[in-house]
């Protein structure tokens, strides 16, 4: 068979450190060199990008595909149309919760997301493992998830009733994942007092979206937070990464810990960036438009995007995620006009991370692109357990983007490439966008072509320990 050879030229090479004008030469979906006038007798094709930066490809580490809700229906975007939107946004490797259902085993739920995954993914992808329904066998499941190639653990501290879990069970699993080298990841909300002042809220009669932010008020989330990691230390000094941090106080909570010197990692999400809770609210005279902001946590203040940009700025938070749960406006969350605790809760980003985050971050000053680089491919893939990913690394596969930082583009629904009805960033003009976006040395994305294709995503066995 031919070997497949790409050269790279006159591109300026990002990475999580600095940047410099550079070749890459690809062969056979990896990484063969990374120099100057680089020259093979074998390539096939060559992909000019001057005026580009070149980037590795993006890695988002916090999604929901093919997730179920309540009413029998799933998250609107499977492993295909959640992919290939991700890939019309510059991101090249997905992980994704196999949420547990009540008295399923974690192999059984792990067989379960990799049939939904399989003959539908676009891009490479992994599996966080989520238990809800936790007992002494499957503690004992946990000591086999690195040999399934995944390396991390989801607890929810919130939705009572469906997938919260306790203190005990909190603690137990940290124990055991600390003495295996698996990271815990928290939702870190306190979902027992939230139960609460969401029931009372109803009996008022207090049901539009607004009162879902209002419920879930801020210290909630920053005290389960503190909760979370002096639990972590109970443990032994368990690894936790705190997902979606939303908050100031819970981003203090994460500094101080990291300050004592505990294993403390925590992402921000791209929608608490630059959404208020003030989209709650609706449009006017339809207050109803405001449920589709309704995610958890739920957005906050300007302060507390400024403190997030701040975190980003000093490395205090260590990744830029999603959160990707993509229910439809039409059909999902109209569930609850007439009541906020029932309209599904979740944001649809996967398309729009990147081009958000430069046009926020880097064209503004807030980060470098470096840093750019850092939090959205190189550190969530050496977090997560993705050495071949993540990197412009001689060796690793070929997840190229080349990004035309003049290029402009209006978000919209109608324009993105998943099955969403609507977008949170609506009628948004960025700066920055890819031009291009390779997977393996494949061609994915040229401008506004598809070139992939369902069932080429790669599964990637994570098992290092953590």
């Amino acid at each position: 068979m031919a070997t497949q050879t790409t050269l790279i030229r006159h591109g300026t090479v990002v990475t999580a450190i600095d940047e410099f004008s550079a070749d890459i030469l690809v062969k056979d979906g990896r990484i063969a060199q990374v120099g100057t006038n680089l020259d093979d007798p074998d390539t096939n094709t060559v992909v000019e990008a001057r005026g580009m930066y070149v980037l590795p490809g993006g890695v988002d580490i916090h999604t929901h595909l093919a997730t179920p809700g309540g009413n029998g229906f799933s998250t609107a975007d499977d492993y295909f149309t959640g992919h290939r939107a991700a890939a019309f946004g510059g991101t090249t490797t997905v992980l994704s919760f196999a949420d547990q259902w009540k008295g399923a085993t974690m192999r059984q739920t792990l067989d379960t997301w990799h049939a939904k995954a399989r003959d539908k993914a676009a891009v490479d992808y992994g599996f966080h493992l989520m238990v809800t329904d936790c007992n002494d066998a499957v503690l004992d499941e946990l000591a086999e998830f690195r040999s399934w190639g995944v390396n991390t653990v989801k607890l929810m501290m919130a939705y009572k009733g469906r997938a919260m879990v306790d203190d005990a069970v909190i603690l137990r699993v940290m124990q055991r994942c600390k003495e295996l080298g698996l990271l815990t990841m928290v939702h870190c909300e306190n979902g027992d007092a939230i139960d609460v002042l969401q029931r009372q809220a109803v009996a008022n009669g207090q049901t539009a979206p607004i009162f879902h932010a209002l419920t879930r008020p801020p210290q909630l989330e920053a005290e389960a937070t503190e909760r979370a990691i002096q639990l972590a230390q109970t443990a032994g000094g368990a690894p936790l990464f705190v997902v979606h941090c939303t908050h100031s106080g819970a981003l203090e909570a994460v500094v101080r810990a990291r300050a004592r010197g505990e294993s403390v990692t925590a992402e921000t999400c791209i929608h608490y960036l630059s959404l208020t809770k003030d989209r709650l609210r609706g449009a006017p005279g339809d207050a109803f438009e405001g449920a589709k902001y309704v995610c958890s946590p739920p957005l906050r203040e300007e302060a507390d995007i400024a403190a997030l940009w701040r975190g980003l700025h000093t490395g205090d938070l260590h990744s830029v995620s999603t959160d990707h749960c993509p229910w439809r406006f039409d059909i999902h969350k109209s569930l609850g006009r007439q009541d906020f605790t029932k309209i599904p809760n979740g944001a649809p980003a996967i398309e729009e991370r990147l081009m958000l985050l430069w046009n926020d971050g880097v064209n503004t000053g807030r980060i470098t692109r470096s840093q750019f680089v850092a939090l959205v491919s190189t550190e969530p893939a050496k977090l997560f357990g993705m050495p071949n990913k993540g990197s412009l690394t001689v060796g690793n596969d070929a997840d190229i983007v080349l990004w035309d930082p003049a290029a402009t583009h209006t978000i919209s629904a109608e324009t993105n490439h998943g099955a969403m009805d609507y977008s949170m960033f609506e009628g948004r003009i960025v700066t920055g966008m890819p031009a291009l976006v390779m997977s393996r040395g494949e061609v994915l994305v040229k401008g506004a072509e598809w070139l992939g294709k369902p069932g080429r995503g790669v599964f990637q066995h994570r098992n290092s320990k953590v």
